[in-house]
């Protein structure tokens, strides 16, 4: 017994090291002490594996459920909730033509018309508007011949009168403008509004389902390109539209009649 102490004094304090230093004996590793309801009691006292697992968080806004045969909306976070859609059948596989709408405004009869009048009511009003500036300047410079023979308040009613002339026949060429430029746009919707019927009923007879502007896309076979057909029927439905009287139709005739040559007034 005696000698038997002192090792078993030497392996408590090596037991005691290890256990400072986190490690447990081999002997307390190894060998594990069977004690009556020991076991037992400590699955009591442990807790259940799913108490010790956290709750799962449920998302703040829940999309609606779709049903079968439904569409649901978005999930994503940031995403609007939206209400379940229902399937709708696909639509027809497209049949695409190609157009070019600037073409077949070159190609119409009625617009080369249209043009042509807006063209010689412009060069009208071209000629009209040179023949008054003319007309303004030499008065000015007459007033100016005359400034030595007028008293100051005559000059400045001369001038009055002059710049009231100006600013009035100013005003008639921008109006008459204005209503030519009106009235060309006019004729041209008129050719839109029947060109869009024409593109329909090609479309219909070739069986497209799409028709694009050619401008829209890159490439295209000819066999899509369905302007040369549009073009003649729109020429075959439509060879003139109705444009508005020029407002200086209206004073040709009291000017050949001896009226002296101003610009043309309103009614």
């Amino acid at each position: 017994m005696r000698a038997t102490r002192p090792a078993l004094t030497a392996l408590l304090l090596a037991a005691a090291s290890l256990r400072l230093l986190g490690a447990e004996p081999a002997s307390a590793q190894q060998q594990q002490w069977f004690v009556p309801g020991q076991q037992q009691q400590q699955q009591q006292q442990r807790p259940p594996a799913q108490q010790q697992r956290p709750p799962a968080q449920r998302p703040a806004a829940q999309a609606p459920r779709a049903a079968q045969g439904q569409v649901a909306g978005p999930t994503e976070p940031g995403a609007p909730r939206l209400p379940p859609l229902d399937r709708a059948p696909p639509p027809p596989a497209a049949v695409i033509g190609v157009i070019g709408v600037q073409e077949v405004f070159e190609a119409s009869v009625a617009v080369r018309e249209v043009r042509q009048t807006l063209q010689r009511r412009l060069a009208r009003l071209q000629e009209d508007s040179a023949r008054e500036q003319q007309k303004w300047r030499e008065a000015q410079q007459a007033l100016a011949a005359q400034r030595g023979q007028l008293t100051p308040e005559q000059l400045r009613e001369k001038e009055r009168e002059l710049q009231e002339q100006i600013t009035d026949g100013q005003r008639i060429l921008r109006e008459r403008n204005a209503a030519i430029q009106a009235a060309g746009q006019k004729a041209l919707a008129e050719v839109e509004r029947v060109l869009l019927y024409v593109i329909r009923q090609v479309a219909e007879a070739r069986g497209l389902t799409m028709v694009l502007q050619r401008q829209a896309i890159v490439l295209a076979v000819e066999e899509h390109d369905i302007s040369e057909a549009v073009a003649n029927q729109l020429n075959r439905a439509l060879t003139s539209v109705p444009i508005d009287p020029d407002p200086a139709e209206a004073a040709a005739p009291a000017q050949g009649q001896g009226a002296p040559a101003q610009p043309p007034r309103r009614n």
